[in-house]
């Protein structure tokens, strides 16, 4: 599998010949969209900097867009959304939560969530989490101290930061890490990731530079 960091929430996800696109920027953002074809785009809130699904077509062919709560099933890629809330934008949103199962790996998709507070339930159904995308810019969604406690809890074997610099303030990743202890951490241009690889990992932060 290879992650991939396009900005503010953005990122792509390949393995094998499938590529996952989760929040995608939109052309109305006032941040960069990136053009790819998506097999899969995942949206979890209604808003510019976060659902640009427009983006992810190519020569005829859509994406399948999953923008809200169930459960789905796409390409071999199992897929639950819980809805969840946000602040993100001035006022409170439906923010959707996503879990989703590929080459045995279970990644889970916070989105732009604000609300440290995740029910008994969701925390049940997310289960043992391989990659946690975690939010930690403030203003809207979680903030660093929020965050850290929030993945302490969830207790992934990777952590990938997410919604920082000109979207969530230009030391809200500095104060993340330093927070979880990971100051040290140097930057990489791309995630490229095994499920056994993953073996002994117990929240480790990976940071990945924008694309």
């Amino acid at each position: 599998m290879i992650i991939t960091n396009l900005g503010v929430e953005f990122f792509k996800v390949q393995f094998g010949d499938t590529t996952i696109a989760l929040n995608p920027i939109s052309k109305e953002s006032k941040h960069k969209p990136t053009r790819f074809f998506a097999d899969i785009a995942l949206v979890s809130l209604n808003h510019p900097d976060m659902n640009g699904v427009e983006n992810l077509s190519y020569n005829g062919k859509d994406p399948f867009v999953i923008s809200g709560p169930g459960e789905y099933e796409v390409r071999d890629v199992f897929i639950k959304g819980y809805a969840s809330k946000s602040s993100y934008g001035g006022k409170e949103r439906i923010n959707t939560i996503y879990s989703v199962t590929l080459e045995n790996m279970n990644i889970c998709f916070l989105g732009a969530l604000s609300d440290i507070n995740l029910s008994k339930e969701v925390k049940e159904e997310l289960g043992d989490v391989d990659i946690l995308f975690l939010p930690v810019g403030g203003d809207g969604v979680l903030d660093a101290a929020k965050a850290e406690k929030l993945s302490v809890e969830i207790e992934p074997k990777v952590i990938i930061p997410m919604h920082y610099g000109d979207v969530g303030g230009k030391d809200a990743l500095k104060k993340y890490l330093k927070e979880a202890g990971e100051e040290s951490v140097k930057p990489i241009e791309k995630l490229v990731i095994k499920k056994k690889e993953l073996e002994g990992k117990e929240g480790e932060t990976i940071v990945l530079e924008v694309a």
